[in-house]
């Protein structure tokens, strides 16, 4: 689909540019540049639309964009060569189209962010050190995830807590790269002092207890709670993260409560906790200015899909940007919304 896309729109951009070399007025390029964007996003509708989730339908919109609409715009420069200023506004165009494109699909997607959290609670009478490694969603075992593992032993986490998505590939690949993740794991000995914890996301299989089995990490598909002294910790069932009417009793009110989900639509519902940890949003993956994320995939409000949230019932949402990204069909992409290593201090008030 992608290379038809892409045909198709070249034939639309040889339309445009002799449309606007036969009427140079600016109004006509005006026009003829919003109808060859109608045309790119109807294209990518009948093309990649029927994909599920729609990301096939943002891919083709990636092409669009980056690629057709800086030939567009380098044309229309060479159209309008005689008038400086004006050609000078479009070059200068393409190149921010360049620019923006090189950050999304180069820079950012690479470019870790270590947040730093503080936690202040009456029922913490030990600071505690939580690093959570979120969505790490890959399709590949390379120095990028090397390095985000290592920089989170870095950070001396006393508890490690694993919010789910960690490998997103072709079920040919899948076997290979779940066994490439458990080796990396033992190779680095990632562990913590007081636990290390997983819960399922949704882009992982049935068996993906297996990249965690003889590590120490305890992988938990259905709800349990463990008591790590001043800590209760509840790791949900990846069904109960979905559920936006969850109800969760604390039987143990003295003690700090941290509840961790895969997706943060349990943040809806009447979670009896102090905070709760979440991930699956990656932020949006891409934000845009005074908007923030355009797509979530939960039912959470966009402004909670990333940071902290102070919840109507006084608990505090975190939730993580995560490490990688949708893979597939999906444009590969991140734009103002850095991968995220996200490291919780709970302290004493």
């Amino acid at each position: 689909m992608t290379s038809l896309y892409n045909l198709l729109m070249l034939a639309v951009d040889v339309a445009a540019i002799w449309l606007v070399n036969r009427h140079k007025g600016l109004l006509v390029w005006c026009g003829v540049m919003a109808l060859a964007g109608v045309v790119a996003l109807g294209l990518g509708g009948l093309l990649g639309g029927c994909i599920e989730n729609h990301f096939g339908f943002l891919r083709l919109l990636i092409y669009g964009l980056f690629l057709h609409g800086t030939v567009l715009l380098v044309a229309s420069a060479a159209v309008w060569r005689g008038r400086k200023v004006r050609a000078g506004v479009m070059l200068a165009g393409a190149v921010a189209l360049l620019l923006i494109a090189a950050d999304a699909l180069l820079i950012e997607p690479y470019w870790l962010e270590v947040s730093h959290w503080r936690i202040a609670s009456s029922k913490i009478h030990h600071p505690l050190r939580i690093v959570v490694v979120a969505d790490l969603q890959t399709d590949s075992i390379g120095c990028f995830e090397r390095s985000v593992l290592l920089r989170a032993l870095e950070e001396k986490p006393d508890l490690i807590l694993w919010a789910g998505d960690y490998i997103q590939a072709t079920p040919e690949e899948y076997t290979s790269l779940k066994r490439q993740l458990h080796d990396l794991l033992e190779e680095i000995h990632f562990t913590a002092p007081r636990g290390v914890f997983a819960v399922q996301g949704n882009v992982d299989g049935l068996d993906w207890e297996e990249i965690f089995r003889g590590s120490g990490v305890r992988v938990t598909s259905d709800s349990r709670s463990f008591d790590l002294g001043d800590l209760q910790l509840t790791c949900l069932a990846l069904w109960q993260s979905f559920t936006p009417d969850l109800k969760i009793t604390d039987a143990h009110p003295e003690r700090f409560h941290l509840v961790l989900g895969h997706v943060p639509n349990f943040a809806l519902g009447e979670v009896q906790a102090d905070l709760l940890v979440a991930a699956h949003t990656h932020g949006g993956q891409v934000r845009l200015p005074l908007i923030g994320p355009i797509i979530t995939h939960s039912l959470i409000p966009n402004s909670w899909a990333a940071g902290l949230t102070r919840l109507p019932s006084g608990a505090r949402l975190l939730v993580c940007r995560g490490i990688g990204m949708e893979r597939d069909y999906a444009p590969p992409i991140r734009f103002l919304c850095r991968p995220e290593l996200m490291v919780i201090d709970l302290v004493g008030e």
